[in-house]
């Protein structure tokens, strides 16, 4: 038993409209749901573990592995695809050897997208864990991810 987990369920009433938000505190807590987390919270809401699974599956927020030490996020919106965002995705597949959605062979980064990053008019944009790098170019991939190494 996870005593981290348990005290997030200790906040809520086992009302399965309370799904969402456990899993949200949980992955905050824990960085993602494991299956031990899963069944936990199955156990709390009395609901099946592929209820669970199905929920959490539907929504982009969650995962079901460890993350890198360092996610990375790729922004997508339009504003960002115009300025070309999808050669800055590219470039850092390339340069990291992963595709979205995975985490390199030394857990060092994960890779992901965001479909609005908040910064329209500095398209394209490409954030590393909380640091937001603006005006992208599939050159400057390389020297930002050397930041992180």
């Amino acid at each position: 038993m996870n005593e981290k987990v348990n005290e997030i369920l200790a906040q809520f009433t086992k009302d399965r409209a309370n799904l969402i938000p456990i899993l949200q505190k949980v992955q905050n807590t824990e960085r993602y749901l494991s299956e031990n987390d899963v069944k936990e919270i199955s156990r709390f809401l009395d609901l099946t573990e592929n209820d669970i699974y199905s929920v959490a599956s539907f929504y982009s927020q969650f995962r079901f592995n460890p993350p890198g030490t360092h996610i990375i996020k790729v922004c997508l919106c339009p504003a960002c695809h115009m300025q070309g965002s999808s050669r800055i995705l590219e470039s850092v597949e390339q340069e990291l050897k992963v595709r979205l959605g995975e985490t390199t062979g030394d857990s060092k980064f994960t890779l992901e997208r965001v479909v609005y990053s908040g910064c329209p008019g500095s398209a394209p944009v490409m954030v590393i864990d909380q640091d937001t790098y603006t005006r992208m170019t599939p050159e400057k991939v390389k020297e930002v991810l050397a930041r992180y190494s």
